[in-house]
């Protein structure tokens, strides 16, 4: 079967960019506001908005790496930083331009003088580096341009029956065809670690995945909360299903049936193609903005209860476990997988439905999430919890 043909924006880093953003990107709370005026103006341009002020606690290094994770993922063109004038800005700006994002402009506010004069010289940033941006346009991509998330939220009793399964054969094919794939939510495997483990390449991955749930834990405890007893989550057990090691059988299945070729940190970028596992919360806006800092650029996302989360620089495609679910929220769901459980399609039907979605959107096919605005930021925090690398 002749597959399709791939167009996206080459990166000077080698990676490719299946989106052409602008991100307007503040270094300081204080400028969210000032970033969200200038894509009013610009709506070309996306931006975020955090509570970061610049503390250095012990999250600090978390926070600056994913800031600059973020600021040079692959799907970006140029990002214009908002800054306050810190030496701490200026380290995640030098830190983002040595993983790649060298088309950048930094406008101060202590240069600038004023918020308004911040906003002048913002906004004539932006119709500078937009007028540079209609220069580039697509070219053919090879299928380790392909950088796929996987992400599950509101899980039910089918999602490991119809849209999970489903999406590990579109991410078996990715990955045989040269591309690569992460699954995230280390709280989303527990109980079912020793499984994927057992996929590894080698020992020392498969010891770095049981290791990286056993950290976790460790930490969550640390803390005096039983993770395992506060698992499934009351929608989860609203949506049918009944233990964690039920829940955690089915997010895996996202995975497919590839071997793991390593593990990652949270917003840790992979350096060959292949199957990963990321160290991520389960939360869903603070997962997809450590895949965003990993520099993974779509995202396969699958629900039950129709969680409308999306990434502000990854396309999000949405697929529901049940038929219900995409009957009812029509204008955030991409795919229906609930046709498995009523008969109308096979698991293999589905698989590729999703396969071929991805190289769409790959193309320039916008999801539902892109169309409605769906695009949340959050940083992730251990809020002091002593975290340390798995080297």
């Amino acid at each position: 079967m002749n597959q399709k043909i791939l167009r996206a924006f080459p990166r000077a880093s080698g990676k490719w960019g299946i989106r052409n953003h602008i991100l307007i990107l503040p270094l300081h709370s204080a400028l969210s506001s000032a970033a969200r005026q200038i894509t009013e103006s610009f709506t070309e341009c996306v931006s975020v908005s955090h509570d970061w002020s610049g503390e250095a606690d012990s999250d600090l290094d978390r926070i600056k790496s994913t800031l600059s994770g973020f600021a040079s993922n692959p799907n970006l063109f140029a990002t214009i930083y908002l800054t306050i004038g810190t030496s701490l800005e200026e380290e995640i700006i030098h830190h983002a331009s040595n993983l790649g994002q060298n088309n950048f402009v930094e406008v101060s506010l202590a240069r600038a003088g004023s918020f308004d004069q911040l906003l002048t010289e913002a906004f004539d940033a932006c119709r500078a580096v937009l007028a540079k941006r209609e220069q580039q346009v697509r070219v053919e991509a090879p299928f380790a341009s392909i950088l796929l998330g996987l992400e599950c939220g509101g899980s039910d009793a089918l999602s490991g029956i119809t849209a999970n399964p489903a999406l590990g054969i579109a991410s078996d094919r990715i990955v045989e065809l040269g591309g690569s794939s992460v699954l995230g939510e280390t709280t989303e495997i527990l109980g079912a670690e020793h499984l994927l483990a057992a996929r590894a390449l080698d020992t020392k991955v498969g010891e770095k995945i049981i290791s990286l749930v056993a950290r976790y834990e460790s930490s969550i405890n640390y803390e005096g909360i039983d993770i395992r007893g506060a698992q499934p989550s009351r929608g989860n057990i609203e949506g049918g299903l009944s233990t964690l090691e039920e829940k955690s059988l089915g997010a895996t299945k996202k995975a497919g049936k590839a071997p793991f070729t390593g593990t990652l940190e949270f917003g840790e970028r992979l350096v060959k193609p292949g199957l990963y596992f990321m160290d991520t919360p389960g939360h869903d806006i603070e997962q997809l903005t450590g895949f965003a800092a990993g520099h993974l650029n779509i995202v396969v996302f699958t629900t039950g209860r129709g969680t409308p989360t999306g990434s502000p620089i990854m396309p999000t495609i949405k697929v529901s476990t049940n038929t219900q679910a995409f009957d009812s929220l029509r204008d955030l769901i991409d795919l229906d997988a609930g046709t498995i459980a009523d008969g109308l399609r096979t698991l293999g039907d589905v698989g590729n439905d999703i396969f071929n979605e991805i190289l769409d959107v790959v193309n320039g096919k916008l999801t539902k999430a892109e169309i409605n605005g769906h695009g949340e930021f959050s940083l992730s925090r251990m809020y002091g919890t002593k975290i340390s690398r798995l080297d």
